[in-house]
């Protein structure tokens, strides 16, 4: 727990000043914590074959160019241009014609293109959200922490029904006491410092707020088939990157998704 403790504390010390001064800061920190994500991907070992080192460089750059992709763009409609989704796809579905099958096979290409997209897509939403409302990104960020917390001790004062086979430490009573502590909370966060009533923020809260808890199983899921715990140590006592960001990738998408049609 000590350990946990002060891992948390190192990481709030390093990301609080980051959002709070926003700009180039939060934009340098995004795409060096996409790149640990990018590399806690390519470290899975059985959900992929081996990757060349050629590749892993070409997976890298694209990654970041989704990552810095129109940043100080004020809108979510046609944000990423087609040409760089198509330059990812295109650069590392050819090399597989060059590389020997047991090198550099299509299924490591599609894995990497489809990895790339989630990481390099939510870090420039988390940018553009920053350059468009500081007050709105905090909202979605409390929403997952919030739910997270309340459900852990929630599940462990009151759970009895596992959830989900995915993840037997988690139950019901801890996600309906975390869905429902974090809903209100962060219905009051929003009516304080982003916007005026309305029942659509109730219901959205709610939804982003499962949809979070859902993000989260996900993630545990591809743990589960890589036989791991955690995607890396790089926090002692929380994981690693992914394992942090998994709940907070499906609220920052959810949302977009719902606000942006």
């Amino acid at each position: 727990m000590k350990k946990r403790i002060i891992s948390a504390i190192i990481a709030l010390i390093i990301i609080i000043p980051l959002l709070i001064i926003g700009n180039y800061p939060f934009i340098l920190g995004c795409s060096i914590i996409s790149i640990l994500g990018y590399k806690e991907i390519i470290e899975l070992k059985k959900s992929h074959h081996k990757i060349p080192n050629l590749i892993t460089i070409i997976g890298l750059i694209d990654l970041l160019i989704l990552v810095l992709n129109n940043i100080k763009g004020n809108s979510f409609n046609y944000v990423i241009s087609y040409q760089s989704l198509l330059f990812v796809i295109i650069s590392l579905l050819l090399p597989t014609i060059f590389y020997k099958k047991e090198e550099y096979i299509t299924k490591d290409a599609f894995y990497l293109i489809g990895n790339i997209l989630l990481i390099g897509l939510f870090f420039n939403s988390l940018i553009i959200l920053r350059y468009k409302d500081f007050s709105l990104l905090i909202y979605l960020i409390l929403i997952p922490i919030l739910t997270d917390t309340f459900a852990y001790f929630g599940g462990k004062l009151f759970g009895k029904h596992k959830l989900s086979s995915i993840s037997p430490n988690k139950t019901w009573e801890g996600s309906i006491i975390g869905l429902g502590l974090a809903s209100i909370l962060g219905i009051i966060y929003y009516l304080i410092w982003v916007g005026s009533f309305s029942f659509k923020v109730i219901w959205l809260t709610i939804l982003l707020s499962s949809l979070g808890q859902m993000g989260d199983l996900f993630m545990s899921k591809i743990k589960r088939e890589n036989d791991i715990k955690d995607f890396s140590n790089i926090m002692p006592g929380h994981g690693g990157i992914l394992d942090r960001l998994d709940s907070l990738i499906f609220v920052i998408f959810s949302y977009i998704i719902l606000m942006y049609l």
